[in-house]
């Protein structure tokens, strides 16, 4: 499953992101809950969830009414929401606070100053909190956090706002900051389009970002409304699909070497499988001084990658071990099929991996292991073991 968030109409801000969630399929009395929970520590709260029309689409409207009972800064704020006593799922927890870091950071780099001086001004500590604790409920409640999520180019808006600092044209410096390495542009109306929060949301949230749509068959849409009537559909539009090839994440472990034996490297491929490592590679590379060595790149699931980087600097003692975390592949279903091999008229056990995308067979060999063992009884050539297992599942395949 992948998902497409597509500010490219209305932009983005953060109870556009909620009301598209929810719309989506999220219990709003059950989302609103928990906002209220948290947002009521920083201010007086109301909160409205209901349908409603934007330019004849029909979408979700987060209607949240805040006022501050004072101002506050960004280190209070995280420390308030980590004693709030309605608990939500750490993770849940955790991804608000990434959320509010990316606006705080934005902030301190536009006003030139450090996080521990930033106050949340423009926009309202209540206000911010109830769309992002909300927004971040919703992502999890819907499972969207272990999916690839693509993101659209970003509509801004134009024209020019008030703020603490006097009129800035749109969009907001903060924004601006926060999707400095997004493709964005201005328009379509001389409104303010994307926010603070509504930008820090979608880079947390998006993995890919693309120019057009990528090859999915829709599965469900969900629009969240902005407060504004434009003349434009002034709504958020998230569409989660099936991709023909599935994805999944990974983490990209690399070190190099350039004083470790064939044998330490050897013991090393053991140990980091027994780790959870799903690939390795070894690579001869050329490094500084001249030196001949090793790139060792291991493949793994983000929640192993600790516990194998451990594994890599202590069975080969290097001082570091580069992490490129959350990257996705596509991958293909995976089946392992038992099968007789005839050989000089006796039968032996084993396995075809098979590689699938829907109900085709798109490749498919012999478990090595399997073939090793049957050469060695047999006497055969092992490339002839793996060349007759392969024959014999063809005709199996054919005859099917």
């Amino acid at each position: 499953m992948v998902v497409i968030l597509d500010p490219q109409n209305s932009g983005i801000s953060g109870n556009m992101v909620l009301g598209a969630l929810i719309d989506l399929g999220v219990d709003a009395e059950e989302v609103a809950e928990v906002m209220e929970n948290y947002a009521s520590h920083f201010g007086d709260i109301k909160i409205k969830i209901d349908k409603t029309k934007k330019s004849g689409i029909s979408a979700t409207y987060a209607d949240i009414e805040c006022e501050d009972k004072n101002s506050i800064g960004y280190a209070e704020l995280i420390e308030i929401l980590d004693k709030v006593k309605y608990k939500i799922s750490p993770e849940v927890l955790e991804f608000a606070k990434k959320v509010f870091k990316t606006v705080a950071e934005a902030e301190s780099t536009v006003h030139g100053t450090s996080l521990d001086k930033i106050h949340f001004h423009e926009v309202g500590a209540a206000d911010a909190v109830a769309d992002i604790i909300g927004s971040a409920y919703c992502f999890y409640k819907l499972g969207l956090d272990s999916k690839k999520i693509y993101g659209m180019p970003v509509a801004l808006g134009g024209g020019r706002i008030n703020s603490m600092h006097g009129k800035l044209s749109v969009p907001a410096p903060a924004t601006l900051e926060i999707l400095k390495n997004v493709p964005s542009f201005g328009g379509p109306v001389n409104y303010e389009l994307t926010t603070p929060t509504g930008a820090a949301l979608y880079v947390n949230m998006v993995d890919e970002i693309c120019d057009f749509y990528p090859l999915v068959t829709n599965s469900r849409i969900g629009y969240g409304a902005g407060k504004r009537n434009l003349e434009i559909p002034n709504v958020l539009r998230v569409v989660k699909g099936e991709s023909i090839v599935p994805t999944d994440k990974v983490s990209i472990l690399e070190t190099n070497l350039d004083t470790v034996t064939g044998e330490v490297i050897g013991h090393t491929f053991d140990k980091l499988m027994d780790k959870g490592a799903l690939d390795i590679s070894v690579i001869p590379v050329l490094m500084k001084k001249n030196r001949p060595g090793h790139l060792l790149r291991v493949i793994t699931k983000p929640k192993d990658s600790s516990a194998v980087s451990e594994a890599i600097i202590r069975e080969t003692g290097t001082l570091g071990v580069r992490v490129l975390p959350y990257v996705h592949r596509n991958i293909v279903k995976r089946e392992i099929v038992p099968i007789k091999l005839d050989i000089s008229g006796l039968e032996h056990d084993i396995q075809i991996k098979i590689g699938m995308i829907g109900e085709e067979v798109i490749n498919y060999s012999p478990e090595y292991e399997d073939a090793k063992k049957i050469a060695y009884e047999t006497g055969v050539p092992l490339k002839d073991v793996m060349k007759r297992a392969n024959n014999a599942f063809k005709e199996l395949l054919d005859n099917y």
